[in-house]
């Protein structure tokens, strides 16, 4: 299936907590027999090769256990890179579990026998091949998940949307820090355009890995320009401004210019300056 779908509403705000590009992995998973776990947090849309096998049978694109022939059932667990609030899942697609539930906890390493996990996500009935879009609520922090499918299946993408919560600044609002950055709390609050790829991974840790990890937005046929509004983590004094177009060749801004403010409430701002960067 084509993952070129809108988002749904709880996601609109949000990022992909379970993207590899911010360091989410999977750690355990209660088996993978026909396809590994990790392939279900992978950015890239899901690819269908009609002929690839591998030595367990039919390659396929996704996590996918064997069948069960005993009570219980299989599990995946996710670490996020970040604490972080979560909003909603989706992206359940597959060969294909009748249905799964979302449990979290927060933990300061890998959750052991005695964790406590709550489940954000109930028992939800699943259809074949198809998107399913599940709003989480609640004010809750948590940076592992536990992914219960009911009994065994496939599950091709699971996209896990929210907040980051930065715990950075803790002891250390004296240091010099990425204010920007996704880890830190930094957030894309305001776009004309991101006709291309997701605008969040310009916050991201790194280069950029190729020319779909950034912000592109489509050709401009009429007079203005393309702008983007992003949200520090934090208050601070700017020291650097880093502008980054790795791989972008024949379609990078000629040049940028920069514009901030110390706002205070929704609307309002005390200090507001502007930093011009040449291209």
């Amino acid at each position: 299936m084509s993952e070129d779908l809108p988002l749904p509403a709880f996601a609109e705000n949000a990022i992909n907590l379970a993207s590899p590009r911010l360091g989410a992995k999977t750690i355990f998973a209660t088996d993978e027999f026909f396809a590994p776990k990790d392939r279900i947090l992978d950015d890239a849309p899901v690819v269908f090769i009609d002929d690839k096998c591998d030595e367990n049978g039919k390659w396929m694109d996704r996590w996918e256990s064997r069948r069960r022939s005993n009570s219980g059932h299989d599990c995946c667990v996710v670490q996020l890179s970040v604490k972080a609030v979560i909003q909603g899942t989706n992206h359940f697609t597959g060969n294909f579990p009748p249905a799964p539930f979302i449990e979290a906890c927060l933990s300061d390493g890998v959750p052991g026998d005695d964790a406590v996990w709550t489940e954000i996500i109930p028992v939800t009935s699943l259809s074949a091949d198809a998107h399913h879009d599940v709003e989480c609520t609640g004010p809750e922090t948590y940076n592992y998940l536990r992914l219960h499918i009911l009994p065994d299946g496939g599950v091709a993408r699971l996209r896990i949307y929210g907040e980051p919560q930065a715990s950075w600044i803790e002891g250390s609002a004296d240091a010099v820090h990425e204010l920007s950055a996704v880890k830190n709390g930094g957030r894309i609050v305001g776009f004309n355009n991101t006709h291309y790829g997701e605008p969040w991974r310009i916050l991201t840790e790194g280069r950029g890995i190729n020319m779909g990890d950034g912000w592109e937005t489509r050709r401009r046929r009429e007079p203005g320009n393309d702008w983007i509004i992003i949200k520090l983590g934090a208050p601070g004094f700017v020291g650097k401004i880093e502008v980054d177009t790795a791989y972008f060749r024949g379609n990078c801004p000629d040049k940028c210019s920069l514009q901030a403010a110390f706002v205070t409430s929704g609307t309002g701002s005390v200090r507001d300056y502007s930093i011009d960067v040449l291209g």
